[in-house]
């Protein structure tokens, strides 16, 4: 027998009017019924339909340790654009399985042999980038993970390599606006958004199958760090090995949770570090001295003060689902705020001044730190988005002098999956006395 249905209360608006208080300005939105309701409200909204939003960190751990029989991921999800074999579509032991078989590669020392790929990208990248003139980082920020994810984890090279990064981000931009929206019954034709993405998926399914192929003649194998080829080497418990079909759903899937997310945090470290020079001198000076302390506090700063993904969500499966002092009951979906968990004051003082020191000498707790999510679902690529964004950030400051400046913050700007700075994160820079010089002598050995 369930229990007695227990909600938060939330506001009696109609669906539609929360709907468009959503949809126009979501961090306001929910910041303000955090402050009438508390750490838990009830909203009725188009797409996420009856929900639960909770901020708690202690209701935080209880539903990212719920039995996923209980809470299961939502639907729809990235999972309808992935594919079928996309850990957003795999549920209880397929999902299960399948993450134990991509683990190994995103840690360790695997992991650590994919940073000289990071730091080539980034220096290919800000070669072109101009000197004393003001431009947006977000979209070079974008070509720099791209192009890394390409080589770590697809191993594509030559032709393949140049296919996929001409086909990815028109692909993954227009497989972003398909995910709320129903799948047509009737077929509308060739020039529909789902016809769109039914050919590039056929066009990346295509250069998948060359890569694997090649993948498997090679006689080296057994020595390439890319995640492709450990894939390829990996077999499940009973010795099954993955379907093509499902390497291809996975690779797709870890560009999408990864290419754009990191990009993104990227081009608001910029725009962090701008208006916060004496944070960016000390980087410097540390960078300089070999150091990362305060280089990995900025990481994890940035990821609390702006995170680029500001929603963690479970569907109810079973008939009731206890939460808290709350029972919730089967339909509902549970809604983790992303952003009130960060910028609750009990767990981080002065939560809106970005501080980096808030996290010299101490790791952030699973609970009140979840830019990755939790739990089962958490991101399986972490770490590597993590070793990423420290290489990145740390070539840049080693070999270029980022201006600060006095302008206002950057606003939020939501581009559909990732929020992301208003004017793309712009930054103003000089190469470093050291670094000009090389420059001047290669220009003059030429």
């Amino acid at each position: 027998m369930s229990e007695t249905i227990n909600l938060p209360k939330g506001p009696r608006a109609p669906r539609a009017l929360q709907g468009i208080a959503f949809l126009a300005s979501r961090h306001k939105t929910m910041a303000h019924l955090r402050r009438k309701y508390g750490s838990s409200y009830t909203l009725n909204i188009p797409i996420f339909g009856r929900a639960v939003v909770i901020s708690d960190p202690a209701l935080v751990k209880q539903l990212f340790m719920t039995s996923t029989e209980v809470a299961k991921n939502v639907e729809p999800n990235l999972g309808r654009v992935l594919g079928p074999g996309s850990f957003f579509s795999l549920e209880g032991e397929a999902h299960r399985r399948q993450r134990k078989l991509l683990v190994p590669p995103f840690h360790g020392k695997r992991m650590r042999s994919y940073e000289g790929i990071i730091e080539e990208e980034t220096l290919r990248e800000a070669a072109s980038w101009p000197i004393g003139t003001e431009f947006e980082t977000l979209e070079p920020m974008m070509r720099i993970t791209l192009n890394a994810i390409l080589r770590a984890v697809f191993g594509a090279e030559g032709a393949e390599f140049e296919s996929l990064r001409a086909l990815l981000p028109t692909m993954v931009t227009n497989a972003s606006r398909l995910v709320v929206l129903p799948v047509p019954e009737l077929n509308l034709g060739s020039r529909t958004p789902w016809a769109r993405h039914a050919a590039y998926r056929a066009q990346f399914d295509g250069i998948v199958d060359t890569l694997i192929a090649k993948a498997k003649a090679d006689p080296n194998l057994a020595d390439r760090d890319d995640v492709l080829a450990i894939m390829l080497q990996s077999s499940y418990d009973d010795g099954s090995m993955m379907s093509n079909n499902a390497v291809a759903d996975q690779l797709l899937t870890m560009l999408a949770a990864g290419h754009e997310t990191t990009a993104t945090t990227m081009a608001w470290a910029v725009e962090r570090l701008r208006r916060h020079p004496a944070i960016l001198r000390r980087l410097v000076e540390e960078v300089d001295a070999g150091g990362s302390e305060l280089l990995q506090a900025t990481i994890l700063e940035l990821q609390r003060h702006r995170p680029v993904i500001d929603l963690t969500m479970r569907h109810v499966a079973a008939e009731s689902m206890p939460l808290g002092e709350w029972v919730i009951p089967k339909g509902y979906n549970v809604i983790v705020g992303v952003s009130l968990v960060h910028n609750d004051e009990k767990t981080f003082p002065n939560a809106q001044t970005f501080d980096p020191d808030r996290f010299i000498g101490t790791a952030p707790d699973s609970y009140s730190w979840v830019p990755f999510g939790g739990g089962t679902r958490r991101c399986i690529g972490a770490a590597f988005a993590n070793m990423e964004m420290m290489v990145v950030l740390r070539t840049l400051l080693r070999d270029f002098e980022l201006v600060p400046t006095l302008e206002p913050a950057e606003r939020w700007h939501s581009r559909g999956v990732a929020f992301a700075p208003h004017k793309g994160g712009r930054a103003l820079v000089r190469r470093r006395a050291r670094v000009a010089e090389r420059v001047r002598e290669a220009e003059l050995t030429g």
